[in-house]
């Protein structure tokens, strides 16, 4: 693989910046449970328990427990969260969070923006899970911290770390349909300095993913009589990081991941459409942090993320996609006394995209600056966060947003939050640009959304219900009486979701469960009708429980039926599936992973025509020496 560009530029930005909105006090983060700590909802540390907003955090441990093969498998049936995906592993995946767009939901790495600048989509399935070692699950608008996008909420992803001691992993594995796997990574560290290294692959020969239409209508993968092969998918990644710690004071970081791939896919031969794609996902980041004392800590930050794909109609070239987006942030956080935090900042942004291709074609780019202030107060039994923020786009000018949230501890553990917050997202540039698509007339979509909640953590269980009402004005689709992209009156999405966990006969019990109601309020033929690709209802379960070397688990996941079109025409049924697994550890360092992923066979889609996998099963080994 080309490594030489991301690995040149790491060398560079080491000694000056690092990853953004990593924790925001390293010595306390590593005396705190790290599953217990977010950072992504303020852009400071604060405990799950003690954050304002809905927030889930996954973590190694369960990262590995789940035996996921990718990231979106990991997602699956998670509050909040419902995933359109085009034929498994490896293949489009869309993700609506709180019945939002899949473009309204921030997707961070390592503190890094992602997403690209020309489709508004975040390459899920082409992140590295072995690569992963937390995920930040923010539900709720964002926007008055982070701008942009973050409409339904935001998504951190941080990448595996170890900052003291030397600590190596080494996992391979197989499975149905051809899948190979394997990873292989190491981390070095000192109190001053730490390195690590982490590389990946992944080779699936894949499913007949479409299933035909069956009549002579265009949807879906858009073809009656589609190949009968397999459409398959590889990926092989890098990941590196560092960082110095020159005196107490002063914090250097820096890190990059770099993902190339190849999805194979059925098209249209008639329209000479391209069938397979070579695909890159490269993120570069980087931080550098002041804190001379417990009251002031100053954060210097900036990255790149560039997200390209070069199609093919066999081994013809067809045409590609480009996108760079390029970031950097200051910020700083004041300690006004016993319990009172004070950040402000200013973010930069500025996005690029070109396609090329013989029947459509652009080079664009704009930028975005914005400042930002956010207090967050502790008054007795009462919490406060309070945040402001302005955005200057260079196209649509100035946005203004603001978030405000309120929490109460009542008696017998219960905890008690509302909160109110706007936030805004401007049009992608297909959405702009796309001959025959895009529509240069288009205006930022903006939300206002309010939400309750109440939540209880005792030592035996836990439990948190979140009910939110978010209204979307300007809502970005397709308009099929003009043929191009369009802004809806509005649309009002209602909803509720529940989490509990507890531990019942030595099972370790954890429950998810989502309803919402997104609705299209704008007027017309389709007034009233719901929101296309949302699941209405949607549940998950998970149970495990150790046999002496033995684990064992089980995972229900199930969703409602939903509309593949606005029209509410084109109607695609719910499913439940269920994955079984288990772990044997052989030794300290050994551990040896079995899991079947659909036991039941059942056969289900989650867009419409595009075939989901039937029941799969694989084999891992798993080498970590014990700390």
């Amino acid at each position: 693989m080309r490594f030489q560009l991301f690995t040149a530029a790491l060398a560079l930005c080491l000694p000056v910046i690092a990853l953004a909105q990593t924790a925001n006090d390293q010595n306390s983060a590593e005396a705190t449970d790290l599953d217990r700590v977010v950072v992504t909802a303020t852009r400071t540390a604060v405990t799950v328990d003690d954050s304002l907003a809905a927030v889930e955090v996954i973590g190694r441990k369960e990262i590995e427990r789940t035996q996921a093969h990718s990231l979106p498998q990991l997602l699956r049936g998670r509050a909040g969260i419902n995933l359109v995906n085009q034929g498994g592993l490896g293949k489009l995946t869309t993700l609506f969070l709180r019945g939002t767009e899949s473009d309204h939901t921030l997707i961070l790495v390592d503190g890094v923006r992602i997403g690209s600048s020309t489709s508004g989509l975040a390459a899920l399935q082409d992140i590295p899970i072995e690569t992963i070692e937390r995920i930040e699950i923010v539900r709720g608008p964002r926007s008055s911290l982070y701008g942009s996008e973050a409409i339904g909420g935001v998504i951190q992803i941080f990448t595996r770390r170890q900052t003291t001691g030397v600590h190596p992993h080494l996992s391979v594995g197989v499975g149905s349909h051809g899948l190979r796997e394997g990873s292989a990574g190491i981390d070095v560290g000192s109190a001053r300095g730490w390195f690590g290294v982490d590389a990946t692959s992944q080779h699936d020969d894949g499913i007949n993913v479409c299933r035909g239409i069956g009549s002579p209508l265009y949807a879906g993968c858009g073809i009656d009589t589609p190949d009968p092969d397999r459409d398959g998918y590889r990926n092989d990644s890098l990941s590196l990081h560092g960082g110095l710690r020159p005196n107490d004071a002063l914090t250097l970081e820096a890190n990059a991941l770099r993902s190339e791939g190849h999805n194979q896919y059925d098209s249209n031969p008639d329209f000479m459409l391209p069938d397979n794609s070579d695909t890159v996902q490269q993120i570069i980041g980087g931080k550098l942090r002041y804190a001379p004392s417990s009251r002031f800590d100053l954060q210097v930050t900036a990255g790149r993320n560039v997200d390209t794909s070069r199609d093919f109609e066999q081994q013809t070239y067809a045409d590609s996609f480009g996108s760079k987006r390029d970031s950097a942030s200051v910020q700083s956080d004041i300690g006004l006394g016993a319990g009172q935090l004070l950040s402000v900042g200013y973010d930069w942004l500025r996005d690029q995209g070109e396609i090329a291709g013989p029947f459509a074609s652009y080079d664009k780019s704009r930028g975005n600056r914005a400042g930002f202030a956010q207090y967050q107060g502790h008054l007795g039994r009462g919490d406060l966060q309070a945040s402001i923020r302005h955005d200057d786009n260079d196209q649509f000018g100035g946005h203004d947003t603001g978030g405000l949230a309120l929490g109460f501890d009542a008696s017998h553990e219960l905890r008690l939050t509302a909160s109110v917050g706007t936030a805004f997202k401007a049009p992608t540039l297909n959405e702009l640009y796309y001959p025959y698509y895009g529509n240069d007339a288009l205006l930022p979509e903006t939300s206002r959304s309010v939400e309750f909640g109440i939540s209880q953590h005792l030592s035996a269980w836990h439990w948190q219900l979140n009910a939110y009402e978010t209204t979307i004005n300007q809502l970005i689709t397709y308009d099929a009486s003009i043929f191009k992209a369009n802004n809806l009156d509005r649309a009002r999405i209602r909803g509720a979701e529940l989490t509990a966990g507890t531990t019942i006969a030595d099972w370790d019990m954890s429950a998810q469960i989502t309803a919402a109601d997104p609705r299209n309020r704008s007027s017309g033929n389709n007034a009233n009708n719901l929101l296309p690709r949302r699941a209405r209802k949607g549940a998950r379960i998970d149970a495990d429980r150790a046999f002496g070397r033995w684990q064992v688990g089980a995972s229900w996941i199930a969703e409602g039926g939903r509309y593949d079109d606005f029209n509410n025409t084109l109607y695609v049924g719910g499913y439940a599936t269920l994955d079984l697994r288990t772990a044997l550890t052989l030794s300290p360092a050994w551990t040896l992973q079995a899991d079947v992923r659909n036991a039941i066979d059942r056969r289900y889609e989650t867009a419409a025509f595009y075939n989901q996998p039937g029941r799969e099963l694989a084999f891992s080994v798993r080498w970590r020496p014990a700390d």
